[in-house]
C-alpha cells in the first residue's frame, strides 16, 4: 500500500481455458468488477470500444471462454478478475463507436454444475475428507483449491454418503465448520468466521489512496480508495478510526431494534482493523474512474444470538469477527 500510485496500467485477455488468447489491452474499455465473500460467483462487466468485426465474432462464437483482467499502477499491478465469459452482446453508442459488452463470472462452472457423490468410512475425519473430495469434483470444472484453515471435525462413527451439487454440500460445511466459502479467482476459499485471511494487514490512509472519507452505514463501513488489485476479500485492512463519518440512527419507536443490531453489527473496531466484505473495482481506460470501493466490517463485530441460532453457528461465539 505503500508504493505511490500514479500511470495507469490496464491488461485485457480474452482466451480459451488453455492456449495463447487475444490482447485486448490497446482499445479502450470499461469495466465493473464486484467481488464478495458470499458463495455466488463473482462477476464482471466489460464494454470494449470499436472492436473489429472479426474479434467481435470469435468472442460471440464462444471460440474464447475465458477472461482475465488485471488493473492498477506501475508497481502496484494485478488480477482483479479471471473468469468464465457467460454473454456477449455487440451495440453503437454512436455513428462512429461502437461497443462489445462482456458479462463473465468467476467459477461459473463449477457453481453451476459440479456434482458431488461419494462415501466416507466410519473413523474419516467428516469435516477435512468432506472438503477434500469436494474440492476434487469442483477442480473438474477449472477451480482449485485456494486458502482452506485447518478445519474441525471429529471421526465419524458410522459410515456417512454425500450425494447433491457441490456447492451445498460447501455451504453444509461451512456451517458445520463456522466459516465462509466463496471463488475467488477460480479458487475456492474458506475463512473461519472468527479470523481472517493471512498475511501482511495494509494501511488505507489518504497517502495510500483513501479518496474522502470513510462511511459507517448498516452495511458496515464504506470507503473508497485509488485502484488497488492487492485488497482481497477476506483479509483485514488498518484504517484511522478518526477519519470514519459515524452513521445517524433513527429516532422512531419501530427503530430501537434496527438500531441495536446496527450498533452490535457495524461497530468501530478499537485497533483499527476491519474485514473487507465487498470489493469492487471501477475504471475507464481513457475515462476518469480508476477506483476501488470497499464494504468492511469491523473485525471483533458481535453476532446477535437470534443469527447465531438462524445460521447454526456452533462454539464460543459471544464476540465473533463479522455479521453479514
Amino acid at each position: 500500500m505503500s508504493v505511490p500510485q500514479y500511470l495507469r496500467k490496464a491488461s485485457l485477455i480474452i482466451g480459451p481455458d488453455e492456449g495463447l488468447g487475444l490482447d485486448l489491452s490497446a482499445l479502450r474499455f470499461k469495466f465493473s468488477v464486484h467481488r464478495g465473500d458470499i458463495q455466488t460467483p463473482n462477476e464482471a462487466n466489460i464494454r470494449i470500444y470499436n472492436v473489429s468485426d472479426d474479434t467481435a465474432k470469435s468472442v460471440e462464437n464462444v471460440e474464447f471462454s475465458r477472461l482475465i483482467l488485471q488493473a492498477g499502477y506501475e508497481g502496484n499491478f494485478g488480477v482483479i478478475f479471471d473468469g468464465q465469459i457467460k454473454q456477449v452482446r455487440r451495440g453503437r453508442e454512436s455513428q462512429t463507436d461502437t461497443f462489445l459488452d462482456v458479462t463473465a463470472a468467476d467459477g461459473d462452472s463449477a457453481y453451476n454444475f459440479s456434482m458431488t457423490a461419494m462415501s466416507l468410512a466410519a473413523g474419516a475425519n467428516g469435516s477435512k475428507d468432506t472438503a477434500g473430495l469436494v474440492l476434487g469434483d469442483m477442480a473438474k470444472h477449472g477451480v482449485q483449491q485456494g486458502y482452506i484453515p485447518d478445519l474441525p471435525g471429529d471421526p465419524l462413527p458410522r459410515g456417512k454418503v454425500v450425494y447433491g451439487m457441490s456447492r451445498d454440500e460447501m455451504r453444509k460445511l461451512a456451517k458445520n465448520t463456522s466459516t465462509s466459502w466463496s471463488i475467488q479467482d477460480g479458487k475456492v476459499v474458506m475463512i473461519p468466521l472468527t479470523t481472517y485471511l493471512p498475511g501482511e494487514i495494509p494501511v488505507i490512509s489518504a497517502e495510500t489512496g483513501l479518496v474522502g472519507l470513510p462511511e459507517q452505514s448498516s452495511n458496515g463501513i464504506h470507503l473508497k480508495i485509488l485502484l488497488n488489485p492487492n485488497i482481497k476479500i477476506g483479509q483485514a485492512v488498518k484504517l484511522d478510526n478518526s477519519s470514519i463519518q459515524k452513521m445517524k440512527f433513527g429516532i422512531g419507536i419501530g427503530s430501537t431494534a434496527s438500531n441495536l443490531m446496527a450498533e452490535q453489527s457495524n461497530k468501530i473496531n478499537d485497533e483499527q482493523l476491519y474485514y473487507v466484505m465487498v470489493a469492487e473495482h471501477d475504471g475507464d481506460t481513457r475515462g476518469n474512474n480508476w477506483y476501488t470501493e470497499l464494504n468492511c466490517l469491523a473485525v471483533d463485530a458481535t453476532i446477535p444470538a437470534s443469527y447465531i441460532s438462524k445460521q447454526s453457528v456452533r462454539g464460543d461465539v459471544g464476540s465473533i469477527k463479522r455479521y453479514g
